[in-house]
C-alpha cells in the first residue's frame, strides 16, 4: 500500500508555501520543506520562511535545523528528508513537500548515487591548485577524467569541479559513472507533483515586490545580527539571495540601492534557472497562477481530492484482495 505524497514546485514567490499551507489544512497534511537555505537557522526574511502564525496547526520539518557553519548537503536532504516521510506515514498524515531546491527534490524522490564522503584534506588541495593556476586549468584537469561531467560543469562553478575531482579520485571512477551506476528511487509513497508557472511579468512583480518587503522587514538588520554571532561572512549560506547583496554592502562594496537592485535582478535570473529545471519534472500538473490565487487554489483542492480518493480506492482494493 502506497502513501500519498504531493510536491510542490515552481520559482521563487510564485506563492508555494502559500498554496501548501492551504492545501495542509483541507487535507491534514504536514509540511516538508525542501529549501536550501531555509534549513538554516536564523535565515528568516531573507530565505522567506513562513511566520509562526502562518505555519500555526501545521507541523513543518526540515526548516530551522543547522547552524550556519554545518555543511549540508543532498544526500543529507535525502536521508533527512526519508526519515521525516516515514515518520509522517506513521501518523497516517499527508506529506506535502514544498519548496524550490529542485536538486533536493529529486535526490528524496530519484535517490543519489552512494558515492565517498568528503575529503576536507583533498579538497583543501584542489581549491589551492584553482587559486594557483585557475579555474580553467581546474576544468580542463576534469575534461581529462571526466569529460561527461565537464560537459556539464562551468569553469566558474569551482564548488562542482572540485566535488566531480574528490569523487573521481577517490573512487576511481569519474562522477558521470556513479550517477549511472544505481540510485534508490523512493519506495512506498504515490508521488502527486503541482507546478506553478505564473505569467513571466507577474512573477517578475511578485519578485519585485518580495524584495523590497524583505529590505523593509530588515533583511540588513538581519545579517548584522547574524555577523554578531560571530560567524564569518565567508559561510556558504551567505552566499544566497539577499544575503550575499546584504553583505556587500556591510562591506562597502555596494551601495544599499545596489544592494537591492541586484537582489532583484539575481532572484529572477534564479527563478528561470528554477522554471528550466522543474520543467523537466515528470507528470507535473502545473497551473498558469500564483498560490495566492483563490481560483487555483480551488482546481489543486479539486486535483488533490481526486488523487486521495484514487489512492484511497487503491488501498480498499489493496486490502480486499488480500483478505481474500
Amino acid at each position: 500500500m502506497k502513501t500519498p505524497l504531493i510536491a510542490i514546485v515552481g520559482p521563487t514567490a510564485s506563492g508555494k508555501s502559500h498554496l501548501a499551507i492551504e492545501l495542509a489544512r483541507q487535507f491534514d497534511g504536514e509540511i516538508v520543506s525542501c529549501d536550501s537555505v531555509q534549513v538554516y537557522k536564523y535565515l528568516n526574511i531573507g530565505s522567506a520562511k513562513s511566520s509562526k502564525a502562518e505555519q500555526w496547526g501545521i507541523p513543518h520539518h526540515l526548516i530551522d535545523l543547522l547552524e550556519l557553519s554545518q555543511p549540508f548537503t543532498a544526500g543529507d536532504y535525502l536521508r533527512l528528508g526519508r526519515q521525516v516521510l516515514e515518520e509522517i506515514r506513521g501518523r497516517s498524515r499527508v506529506p506535502f513537500v514544498v519548496g524550490g531546491t529542485g536538486l533536493y527534490l529529486r535526490a528524496l524522490l530519484e535517490g543519489l548515487f552512494q558515492g565517498p564522503g568528503r575529503s576536507e584534506k583533498l579538497r583543501r588541495r584542489l581549491n589551492d591548485l584553482a587559486e594557483r593556476k585557475g579555474n580553467l586549468h581546474l576544468h580542463r584537469v576534469l575534461e581529462r577524467v571526466d569529460p561527461a561531467s565537464a560537459r556539464k560543469i562551468t569553469v566558474n562553478d569551482r564548488h562542482k569541479m572540485i566535488r566531480a575531482l574528490e569523487v573521481f579520485l577517490l573512487t576511481a571512477k569519474p562522477l558521470s559513472w556513479h550517477f549511472h551506476a544505481g540510485k534508490s528511487p523512493l519506495e512506498g509513497f504515490e508521488v502527486l507533483k503541482i507546478g506553478l508557472n505564473p505569467p513571466r511579468s507577474l512573477l517578475y512583480e511578485l519578485i519585485e515586490r518580495r524584495v523590497d518587503q524583505m529590505f523593509a522587514e530588515g533583511l540588513v538588520e538581519e545579517v548584522q545580527s547574524i555577523l554578531a554571532r560571530g560567524y564569518a561572512p565567508q559561510l556558504k549560506p551567505f552566499e544566497s539571495l539577499g544575503y550575499f547583496q546584504v553583505v556587500r554592502f556591510l562591506k562597502g562594496e555596494i551601495s544599499l540601492a545596489e544592494a537591492m537592485a541586484l537582489t532583484k535582478q539575481d532572484t529572477r535570473r534564479y527563478a528561470k534557472r528554477q522554471l528550466t529545471w522543474f520543467r523537466r519534472e515528470e507528470e507535473c500538473i502545473w497551473y498558469d497562477s500564483t498560490g495566492s490565487d483563490p481560483q487555483l487554489q480551488a482546481c489543486a483542492k479539486a486535483t488533490v481530492a481526486a488523487f486521495l480518493k484514487q489512492a484511497g480506492a487503491e488501498s480498499d482494493l489493496l486490502d480486499i484482495t488480500t483478505r481474500r
